[in-house]
């Protein structure tokens, strides 16, 4: 049994947390968001606060920084941040003792900020490890570890919860040590060495074993569970993570028992990067396969009390990694690139107790015949679609195409009936009338001439009627 260790719980770390601002997150431009404090089961973050479960995601710094709707669905929807790639060595220490933490902090001053904990990754992995790591002798090489250990958790002692301790340490055929220069250079030993030196660094940070291609009983599963048995034993390990980059059809049929074996040595588990992949363009089989898909996993998670959570890794499929490494598949998250859920989103939250208020988009389908023709000759151009329509209302995607260099615009329309906007991303004004006047956001109004960018809303429509779509005027700012 692992020794008795003193952990606040997640909801009283987030409540403890919600009043902090730094100056970090001030000069990134983030401010607090108070939509997490009225949350409730209609967002994936008020569904997992209710199991008393994280929700997290895998936050890409620059994204941070640069987008202000992306900030807000970061703090809305999720209780939980990954760093996707800011606590890497290579971000962290790109040269021997230079240690640079500006991404680091932003993302940890940020969950802080909105009440939100931190997992950590990683410390030691085989990618994304400098150059001069790897070349270092055998003794210089443990030397390095040992001291970057230390760095990054004595400077998030408190603040990281818990951490991706080794990341990907077994290979992909028959169950063997992966053949990193870390097996070469220091024997399977260095794993024992990472978690001692992680557990004294932070002793209250829970502590996990990272890998894919594990969520089925197999040879690689069999000898992560060797290890996990081992560190059990030394008090050294407290959770395993299952990454969970997942193709369409294919989570296993025997996921939740081999979850549970891990849980039988008295270790928590958490799905750490879960996306699920499928072949682009995604048809609405596909979409519905998928949303089936993220459905099964989220209630295995949620079926096992000592599943800590699951952590999507990154916010809209755009911003995935999934294309750049499988050629011909993407699609693989919770929301499209202009931030409207998807059919996945509403399955997860489904599965975790909740209810979706706003309708899930599918890209591509619109109502026949619903899109304004934009005017001609401007400086600008928009149209409007109807993307997803109900009983008393409709979810619309809205286009601006800059016929000119463009440094914002301007947007306006006139409903014909008893339409009305009930919420709007990507775009800011007057909107809630008859007569709409918006312009844009602070992050989408710089185009280039034949450059788009896209916006977008929810309406009520009390009478029922079929939404109508009116004609836009687009304006340069």
């Amino acid at each position: 049994m692992l020794p008795t260790r003193t952990h606040q719980s997640r909801t009283r770390r987030r409540a403890l947390l919600a009043g902090v601002v730094t100056v970090a997150t001030a000069a990134l431009g983030i401010g607090l968001s108070t939509q997490f404090a009225s949350a409730q089961q209609t967002t994936l973050r008020g569904a997992a606060d209710a199991l008393n479960k994280d929700i997290g995601v895998a936050v890409n710094y620059n994204l941070l920084q640069s987008s202000a709707q992306y900030r807000e669905l970061v703090a809305t929807e999720f209780n939980s941040l990954t760093a996707e790639n800011a606590m890497k060595w290579d971000a962290t220490e790109p040269s021997d003792g230079n240690y640079t933490f500006t991404q680091a902090d932003a993302i940890v001053d940020f969950a802080e900020d909105n009440g939100q904990t931190v997992h950590g990754h990683t410390f030691v992995w085989h990618q994304q490890t400098p150059s001069w790591v790897q070349n270092l002798s055998a003794s210089a090489l443990q030397t390095a570890m040992v001291d970057h250990i230390n760095t990054l958790a004595n400077r998030y002692e408190g603040r990281v919860d818990s951490w991706d301790v080794v990341n990907e340490v077994v290979s992909d055929s028959n169950g063997a040590m992966r053949d990193s220069f870390w097996l070469q250079k220091l024997g399977e030993g260095y794993i024992t060495t990472a978690f001692q030196t992680a557990r004294a660094a932070d002793p209250n940070a829970d502590l996990y074993i990272n890998d894919y291609s594990i969520e089925g009983q197999n040879a690689k599963s069999n000898k992560i569970y060797s290890i996990a048995q081992g560190l059990v034993n030394q008090g050294l390990l407290d959770g395993v993570g299952f990454q969970s980059h997942l193709i369409l059809g294919q989570v296993p049929s025997d996921m939740e028992a081999n979850l549970q074996r891990f849980v039988n040595l008295g270790l928590k588990v958490r799905i750490t990067e879960l996306d699920i992949r499928l072949q682009t363009p995604a048809d609405a089989n596909e979409l519905a396969q998928q949303a089936s898909d993220y459905a099964r996993v989220a209630n295995i998670c949620k079926n096992l009390a000592d599943c800590s959570g699951i952590t999507v890794w990154g916010v809209r499929d755009g911003d995935s990694w999934v294309p750049g490494v499988f050629p011909g598949y993407g699609a693989p998250l919770l929301f499209n690139d202009d931030y409207s859920k998807k059919p996945a989103y509403t399955s997860v939250l489904n599965a975790w107790g909740g209810t979706v208020t706003n309708p899930t988009t599918t890209p591509g389908t619109t109502t026949p015949g619903t899109t304004t023709p934009p005017p001609t000759g401007s400086g600008c151009t928009a149209t409007l679609s109807v993307q997803s329509p109900w009983n008393t209302g409709a979810t619309y995607a809205g286009t601006v195409k800059a016929n000119q260099n463009l440094s914002g615009w301007t947007v306006s329309w006139t409903w014909p009936g008893s339409e009305r906007i009930s919420n709007a991303w990507s775009i800011q004004g007057t909107l809630t009338g008859a007569t709409v006047t918006g312009s844009n956001a602070a992050y989408n109004g710089t185009l280039a001439s034949g450059q788009s960018t896209t916006f977008g809303f929810n309406i009520t429509k009390p009478d029922g009627a079929t939404a109508s779509v009116p004609t836009v005027t687009c304006t340069p700012a």
